[in-house]
């Protein structure tokens, strides 16, 4: 399947490509997203954009909208069907032991209050010419993460053998999605005419704490180095240097309260969900990122 992947910078784009084994299909164009031209351009003959883009935490309450609303325009001058990737922070604290699309979007945060306004802009009926959904991931990790991924950042330095820091309460198990498994999901409910129009969540293969998180990475590495847990206190003042790690500070209820997705929806309507198991999904994660230097 022909895919093009848009973004601003030119070497990462390359470097995406070759982490992802330069595939013949894929195809690279540049652009500023917050500009509706450059997406639709970039968009010429494609069947469903898939917007992935965010912006960084100190950002998300100026920025999100507006990168939105250039995605939606681009989206509905071309109408193309969008898939709108998102995460859990509309849904508030956890109502359900396993949160539905059903459960109620009561978000407290900052953040929170954000995404929602980004769904509710996401099906304004603005947009007349194009399908629309949105899928709801857990925090995730796998080979392409990065620090935008709360794991990410951690596996990447315990793939380099240095010490790294883990974001939050390391004791209580927290759902974490494996990339690969949530792309096959989300290509699959884009091929489908009968899922827009909704939200979808998309679970992980279960729950996990950070120190068996810890543990299976560095007998994947080989290597032990200090891992640091991150709470409060400690994020505050690196936020006094790091505008991002400030912003962390509010979404820590989620490494205390954590929310589990329902796959029972996905399940009904597609299918059974991929879900490789952890041990699989991090040293995979960790030999790919090793190799990758």
């Amino acid at each position: 399947m022909a895919t093009i992947a848009f973004g601003r910078s030119r070497s990462k784009l390359e470097r995406l490509a070759a982490q992802l084994g330069s595939p013949k299909h894929l195809t690279l164009f540049t652009g500023d997203a917050y500009r509706p031209q450059d997406i639709a351009a970039a968009a010429e003959g494609a069947d469903v954009l898939f917007h992935c883009a965010n912006v960084p935490y100190n950002e998300m309450v100026d920025k999100l909208i507006p990168l939105g609303e250039s995605v939606m325009e681009a989206a509905d001058q071309r109408r193309l069907k969008i898939v709108a990737v998102d995460g859990i922070y509309p849904y508030g604290r956890r109502q359900m032991e396993k949160v539905t699309e059903e459960h109620p979007k009561q978000p407290h945060t900052r953040k929170g209050q954000t995404r929602l306004a980004f769904e509710q802009m996401i099906f304004d009926d603005r947009w007349g010419h194009v399908q629309r959904m949105i899928v709801r991931l857990p925090d995730y990790y796998g080979p392409t993460a990065n620090e935008a991924s709360y794991l990410g950042a951690t596996l990447a330095a315990i793939a380099a053998g240095k010490p790294a820091f883990f974001i939050g309460n390391m004791k209580v198990p927290r759902e974490y999605v494996y990339l690969p498994d949530a792309a096959k999901m989300i290509v699959e409910l884009a091929s489908r005419n009968d899922t827009y129009g909704q939200n979808w969540n998309i679970p992980g293969a279960g729950i996990i704490s950070g120190r068996e998180i810890v543990r299976l990475a560095r007998k994947a590495s080989g290597i032990t180095k200090p891992v640091v847990p991150l709470g409060k206190m400690s994020l505050s003042l690196l936020g006094m240097f790091n505008p991002v790690m400030k912003e962390i500070v509010e979404m820590l209820y989620l490494t205390e309260e954590p929310l589990t997705l329902s796959g029972e929806k996905y399940k009904r309507r597609i299918g059974p969900i991929p879900a490789t198991d952890f041990e699989k999904g991090i040293t995979e994660t960790i030999h790919t990122l090793m190799n990758r230097g």
